[in-house]
């Protein structure tokens, strides 16, 4: 069986496609898999299983990447061709079937509509593909340290980032002694381009200490080292899917994006939104895309504590 499968360039998109294709080879054992993805997210399926190719979609002008990229796969004959970006591509290929994302529906959780796109109930949760190389790497950067608490204190917009200031204060209260995780690391995740946004956090003096992670591993590692903690709290982002994939309890902070459609998915996952909805946020007179302040700062720290507290009971008692 010949797989074409192509996917989001940023990370948490691609995320939560990896349910639908772990569906995809769950029903066709021995499936060889050629997935086009953006190259922020590439990295994180260099361990899928049945992968002949993984080609790395580079967008150029006036779509040079489509016609590059139908070079690539067109004298395939394809068994099954998946397209999560509703191009034309997958229609200009032999394919015996196709499935073809449409437009987005914005009242759905981006897991739900995939699934619904191939016909699947329940919807397949995302999932990652490690090998035991990872989860070593991870260990030796982690000093073989366990069940702490991980946190994604940066966005790929300012908008949706919760002071990093405060992710201190809820580390502080969650380590403290006589707290859920007393006396526990708190490891700090992030990109190489964001250690100013996490510096506040980093710089912090937190009871168990802070690992700083910070531009210093590759996705997969990063995602074997989520593998390891007790809880994620952190931004919208691709690490928060990344940990919900990865099965830890995980606490997403929303604001200027939809925890309808993008909330962490999983049995310990839960979004955490400011007072304002989503509609409120984007009617206010400063709202703007290119903005320079977080839409964040009404949500306040007693009431991250107290989810992330009520998440880690709720993990505990089901143990």
């Amino acid at each position: 069986m010949r797989l074409f499968f192509l996917t989001a360039t940023r990370v948490g998109d691609a995320v939560l496609s990896s349910g639908l294709l772990g569906h995809l080879l769950d029903r066709h054992p021995g499936a060889r898999v050629t997935l086009a993805v953006g190259r922020p997210a590439a990295p994180l399926f260099q361990r899928l299983p049945g992968l002949e190719r993984l080609i790395v979609v580079q967008k150029q002008r006036r779509g040079g990447h489509w016609l590059r990229l139908w070079r690539d796969i067109a004298a395939t004959r394809w068994d099954l061709a998946v397209d999560l970006r509703a191009s034309a591509l997958t229609r200009l290929v032999w394919a015996r079937r196709r499935l073809i994302a449409g437009r987005a529906d914005e009242g759905l959780h981006r897991v739900v509509e995939l699934a619904r796109l191939a016909a699947v109930e329940p919807p397949p949760a995302p999932r990652l593909w490690l090998a035991e190389e990872d989860r070593h790497a991870a260990g030796r950067l982690l000093g073989g340290a366990r069940d702490f608490l991980a946190v994604g204190p940066t966005a790929n917009w300012l908008g949706k980032q919760w002071p990093a200031e405060r992710f201190a204060a809820v580390a502080a209260a969650l380590t403290a002694a006589g707290a859920p995780l007393a006396g526990r690391p708190v490891v700090v995740f992030g990109a190489a381009s964001e250690r100013a946004m996490a510096e506040p956090l980093l710089c912090a003096a937190l009871p168990g200490g802070v690992v700083d992670l910070v531009g210093r591993t590759e996705l997969l590692v990063a995602s074997a080292a989520l593998e390891r903690a007790a809880l994620f709290l952190g931004n919208d982002s691709g690490l928060m899917h990344m940990a919900a994939a990865a099965g830890v309890p995980t606490l997403g902070l929303f604001g200027p994006t939809s925890d309808l459609r993008y909330a962490p998915w999983g049995r310990y996952a839960r979004a955490l939104r400011t007072p304002e909805s989503l509609a409120e946020i984007r009617v206010r007179p400063d709202y703007r895309i290119d903005t320079d302040r977080s839409y964040m700062t009404g949500l306040g720290v007693e009431r991250v504590i107290n989810a992330a507290e009520a998440l880690l009971a709720e993990r505990g008692s089901d143990r």
